[in-house]
């Protein structure tokens, strides 16, 4: 298993969760950009630079990723490319994208997205704050700890 960052839209605050979270359990993280991002020094953090272009980030990750993996994204058209996959993703706000709810959440984006191009103001996310900080985190906690669970059961 591996963790997967689309980490051009990423929060610093969440990203700094996953670098701890990597190095407290041991888990590969690869953080994916089409700018140059400050990874700390560690065999466990990786970074890719990719080359500038819409969703060009999105696509090295969907060609990376495998199942098993967990994505870390708040765009749900990777999610929903990573859950077809095989792959977990969680949104920075802690709420795990899943075969179940991922077409809903699309279905939601592109008719917002619809109205947006039709002129309606539809408003944007509330700023990331300390509870979505703290799910985010107890998520990601949650997805760990039930993948060492399945591993250790398993014998793998």
């Amino acid at each position: 298993m591996k963790i997967w960052v689309d980490a051009d839209a990423c929060p610093a605050v969440i990203k700094e969760i996953l670098f701890r979270a990597a190095e407290r359990l041991g888990v590969r993280m690869t953080l994916v950009a089409n700018h140059p991002l400050r990874v700390p020094a560690s065999k466990l953090i990786a970074f890719v630079q990719v080359s500038s272009g819409l969703d060009v980030a999105d696509s090295e990750i969907v060609n990376r990723v495998g199942a098993g993996d967990l994505v870390i994204t708040a765009d749900i058209p990777l999610a929903a490319e990573v859950v077809e996959k095989g792959a977990s993703a969680l949104n920075p706000r802690g709420e795990m994208y899943t075969a179940e709810n991922v077409r809903d959440r699309l279905s939601m984006r592109d008719f917002m997205e619809g109205l947006r191009r039709d002129g309606i103001d539809t408003g944007g996310p509330a700023p990331l704050g300390p509870r979505d900080r703290q799910t985010f985190a107890n998520s990601l906690d949650k997805f760990l700890s039930n993948y060492a669970r399945y591993n250790q059961k398993n014998g793998l």
